[in-house]
């Protein structure tokens, strides 16, 4: 099959590559730096599918100009699907098929790294000791050892950061509608939302951006949350009201923050902009404090997540091809 990959970057041209010559499927990739919108759709034309990313607008508009140039599968290559428009594709008779499962462990250690680094201020320790700055006035941190950690999302990466947290010493609480018997297994337990804000000392999050989930993370719920809590985000932007969390940060309510995903990311993560101005006023000053930090949606980016998620999507194309039944299709 035809498949224009959209948003590619030199990795995504590697493995992809690599998995369709391991997988001797012999789909045709063509592989377009630009990210899919109105603007690039008509590129498309021609391609029975398309391989997008989590920043690939496939709204309404999007899918009915696919549909018309004779797209017939969208494949996401990444678990979430925020990004597109479910009934409108079903409407025009596209299947969607996405990255169920990768490296749950990539997001988790990376949450880890970000919970560390903010913890025991070493990015700002980094700054310092390039400077032959070896002062440790403003670097005190306090032992995970004890702390309670609040896991919100027990799917299969939040159930690999509650193992690390665990190992760790800490007490972990989690939040799910739908419990998960291995969470309870690993000796941690639920409770209800008031209590993982009044008791947590570190909040990290690893659900999917759902309407009911949207700003899941405001003003209200950060008023609520122990003071001086930390909390992670690795999962999406949209779970964070950012706003409400600059001003938790400037008033002491929130300790520190660590970020992978930020709210309007599609204009900044994934490119250079290193010799731009950011016309972001939200984003440059979140990036003001010296208890934040962000980095651009680097938490999947392992040799063996990029693996499998590339595998996994020629997979699904090679299936869709040959008639089969699609294992990571997206039903609504």
């Amino acid at each position: 099959m035809k498949i224009a990959v959209f948003s590619a970057k030199r990795y995504d041209r590697e493995f992809l590559s690599a998995a369709n010559a391991k997988a001797q499927a012999g789909h045709q990739l063509h592989f377009i730096d630009a990210p899919l919108d109105m603007d690039t759709v008509a590129v498309a034309a021609g391609h029975e599918a398309v391989c997008i990313f989590v920043n690939d607008k496939a709204d309404a508009e999007v899918l009915k100009a696919l549909a018309q140039g004779g797209t017939r599968l969208v494949a996401l290559r990444c678990t979430g699907f925020n990004n597109v428009d479910l009934k409108s594709a079903a409407a025009l008779g596209l299947k969607v098929v996405r990255v169920v499962t990768y490296s749950p462990y990539s997001v988790a250690e990376h949450a880890v790294a970000l919970l560390l680094a903010i913890n025991r201020k070493v990015h700002r320790a980094y700054a310092r000791t390039r400077d032959s700055n070896f002062a440790l006035d403003g670097l005190m941190g306090f032992d995970l050892h004890g702390k309670t950690v609040a896991v919100v999302g027990t799917g299969k990466i939040g159930l690999v950061f509650a193992r690390i947290m665990l190992g760790f010493g800490c007490e972990v609480i989690g939040y799910d509608k739908f419990p998960s018997q291995a969470f309870l297994d690993l000796g941690a337990r639920y409770v209800g939302a008031g209590e993982i804000g009044a008791r947590a000392d570190i909040i990290s999050l690893h659900c999917p951006l759902t309407p009911e989930t949207q700003h899941i993370i405001n003003e209200e719920t950060l008023a609520r949350m122990k003071r001086g809590a930390l909390l992670i985000n690795t999962s999406r932007g949209g779970l964070v009201d950012t706003e409400a969390a600059i001003e938790a940060l400037k008033s002491g309510q929130l300790g520190g923050l660590g970020l992978d995903v930020y709210e309007q990311e599609a204009d900044l993560f994934f490119r250079d902009l290193s010799s731009t101005i950011i016309s972001d006023d939200v984003f440059q000053r979140l990036l003001s404090f010296p208890n934040v930090i962000v980095t651009g949606h680097q938490a999947f980016f392992t040799e063996e997540a990029i693996s499998t998620i590339c595998e996994t999507t020629i997979q699904s194309v090679s299936q869709f091809a040959t008639g089969q039944a699609l294992s990571d299709e997206i039903k609504i």
